[in-house]
C-alpha cells in the first residue's frame, strides 16, 4: 500500500511514519488491488489527531479519530478502517454470491417447466376506498409506501387510481364518461 504520512503541529518522526506504514500494510489482505493511503498525523495543544484516507480498489474509506497519545488515535483509526473495510468488502461478495446463486438446477427447471402449463392464478384483494380530491391523495401516497392508491375523486364521485410512476412523477387513471 502507498502511504503518504503528513504532519501538522509535530516534529516529523521516521518512527511514527514507519509505525503507521507497519498497521497499514495489515490491510493489503483485504484490498485485492494496490491502495493509496494519505495520512494526516497533527496535534492541537493537548490533543492528538490521527486521520486516514484509504482510496482504492473501488472504495474510498476515511477515518480520523483524537486522543491525548499519538499512537493509540493511530491504533484507534486502523480499528474503524479495518471495521469498515470488512463491511464494505462482505457486502461485495455477498451481491457476487447472490448472482452466481442464482442459476437453476435441473429439478428446478423440471418444476419451471410443469409450472408454465398451469393457468395463473387470481388473486383478490379488498380495499376501503374514501372520497377524497387528487391533492389529497398525492399527499396520502407521500405518506404511505404504496405504489398505487385507490380512491373517490370528491369532485366526479367517481374511482380513481393514483400510481408513483417510474421517473418519480404521479398518474392518475380516471374513468371515461
Amino acid at each position: 500500500m502507498q502511504t503518504s504520512v503528513t504532519f501538522k503541529n509535530i516534529s516529523p518522526s521516521d518512527h511514527l511514519k514507519a509505525y503507521v506504514s507497519d498497521k497499514l500494510n495489515r490491510f493489503d489482505k483485504y484490498l485485492y488491488n494496490p491502495a493509496e493511503a494519505n495520512v494526516v498525523l497533527s496535534v492541537e495543544k493537548f490533543r492528538h489527531i490521527a486521520e486516514i484516507n484509504i482510496v482504492g480498489d473501488r472504495l474510498a474509506i476515511n477515518g480520523k479519530e483524537e486522543t491525548e497519545d499519538m499512537y493509540s488515535a493511530i491504533d484507534m483509526v486502523l480499528d474503524k478502517l479495518e471495521k469498515q473495510i470488512k463491511k464494505n468488502k462482505e457486502k461485495i461478495r455477498e451481491r457476487r454470491s447472490g448472482k452466481h446463486n442464482r442459476s437453476l438446477s435441473e429439478q428446478d427447471m423440471g418444476e419451471l417447466a410443469a409450472d408454465e402449463d398451469t393457468q395463473p392464478q387470481v388473486v383478490e384483494k379488498r380495499i376501503d376506498y374514501k372520497p377524497m380530491d387528487v391533492e389529497e391523495a398525492v399527499m396520502q401516497m407521500d405518506l404511505v409506501d404504496n405504489s398505487f392508491l385507490v380512491f373517490t375523486n370528491a369532485r366526479t364521485g367517481r374511482v380513481n387510481v393514483l400510481y408513483r410512476r417510474k421517473d418519480g412523477n404521479y398518474g392518475l387513471i380516471q374513468p371515461s364518461s
